[in-house]
């Protein structure tokens, strides 16, 4: 393994023409190893970056012909999609990880962000394909960061090879809460309602589901089984709503993936044995989350159609999220023991001029029979168990009132086709 000082980083010595090289996602970004990507590029010529999800800039002002991949186009990354420099891959979040692991999908270059913890031990922010791609790639480089806290679960394989290790000590890439609004605060009352005490729950990040969070505090012994951990819900862990004591898979534990948060998450993380990163295999997978009782997965989404199709990839055209755990923690939360799948949504596009209630959503990412739970500030539809028609007409009630004339319309229409 080959220490080099952080200023005399030259990625250009490991990255070859055509390769594909992976990057850390969320807070478990490598920064310092991210920001010498653009210079590398320059000299060694062609070479395809794979992002996850992105919430720093390090990527935004990229050089215009650098090329990405990815599989969605969530946080910043939409912005890379704007540009036209990202290749979507329309992929489940927890195929990523056994792709990369069996070799399917090529990684030639891996960089990571690592934490030290007791006994040298060292971990990363984010149990996810990551480290089962860097199992398989020609080079792997670590960004040993001082300031990064260690997570229980995530810890790397004994036997997994490290080419080159530079230290920092900088603050993890933090996500930025985004303030709820009038809109917000009434879909997260109406999924709060839906949630019963002791219930397990798994969650997104952005303005609806930090509301969602927000709006449970009031909730007893909740426990967690997301993909996600962040500042919402290490507030509370803190404050005592979420105990993980009447989970009945890893009862006792707080499970998540990846993080995405900032000091409030990083400090309830740091050396804490009862919240662990677990990889998708566990955290995304049917059987475990079918097994675990009063399962409730809580996701976001851009436009439903009447028939209950969900769209979670793209916005009037351009992509802006990805398939990512949608259908994964849609249907385990399904089959569980007093479980129930919610997708929450805006009735309209922030202007009240386009309908997120729509006759046929654009892009199918979780199909009508998949459908159970769908929530705007108007209400709920519940269409699990539910014909066409009654589908139709619950979700037209939860749509926007100035748009629901249009939609009954549409109806008309599809039935005299």
């Amino acid at each position: 393994m080959r220490r080099i000082e952080a200023d005399a980083l030259d990625l250009a010595a490991f990255i070859k023409r055509g390769d594909r090289v992976l990057c850390g996602q969320v807070s478990a970004e490598p920064q310092a190893l991210a920001a010498a990507l653009p210079a590398a590029f320059g000299t060694v010529g062609p070479f395809e970056t794979f992002l996850g999800t992105v919430v720093s800039n390090s990527f935004d002002a990229a050089p215009a012909d650098m090329p990405f991949a990815g599989y969605g186009a969530m946080g910043r990354a939409s912005r890379v999609a704007r540009r036209g420099r990202l290749d979507v891959w329309p992929l489940h979040y927890s195929a990523l990880e056994a792709g990369f692991a069996s070799g399917a999908i090529r990684a030639d270059v891996v960089l990571i962000q690592l934490a030290e913890g007791p006994g040298g031990r060292c971990a990363t922010l984010a149990n996810d394909y990551v480290l089962a791609a860097a199992r398989q790639a020609r080079c792997v480089i670590a960004e040993v960061n001082a300031r990064a806290p260690w997570c229980a679960g995530a810890e790397i394989p004994s036997d997994l090879r490290i080419d080159a290790v530079i230290e920092t000590d900088r603050e993890p890439v933090s996500a930025s809460s985004v303030a709820a609004g009038e809109v917000e605060r009434a879909i997260a009352g109406h999924v709060a309602a839906l949630v019963p005490d002791g219930a397990t729950i798994q969650i997104g990040i952005g303005a609806i589901p930090d509301a969602i969070l927000d709006g449970l505090a009031d909730h007893r012994e909740l426990g967690i089984h997301s993909g996600v951990f962040g500042d919402r819900m290490a507030a509370l862990v803190a404050s005592g709503v979420f105990t993980n004591a009447r989970k009945t898979v890893d009862p006792g534990l707080g499970i998540a993936n990846v993080v995405v948060g900032s000091g409030r998450a990083f400090g309830v993380l740091h050396r804490n044995e009862a919240i662990r990163l677990r990889p998708a295999a566990h955290t995304h997978a049917f059987a475990v989350l079918a097994r675990q009782e009063r399962m409730i997965a809580v996701n976001a989404a851009i436009e439903a159609d009447l028939s209950g199709q969900i769209n979670a990839e793209a916005a009037d055209g351009a992509p802006v999220g990805g398939a990512g755990g949608l259908c994964d923690f849609s249907r385990g939360a399904s089959a569980s023991r007093g479980g129930r799948a919610i997708v929450a949504l805006r009735a309209t596009d922030r202007t009240g001029a386009i309908s997120r209630i729509v006759p046929r959503v654009g892009a199918v990412t979780l199909a009508r029979t998949d459908a159970d739970t769908i929530v705007t500030e108007y209400g709920v539809a519940e269409l699990s168990h539910r014909g066409a028609a009654e589908r139709a007409r619950a979700l037209i009630a939860i749509a926007a009132p100035q748009h629901r004339e249009m939609l009954e319309r549409s109806l008309v229409e599809g039935a005299a086709q």
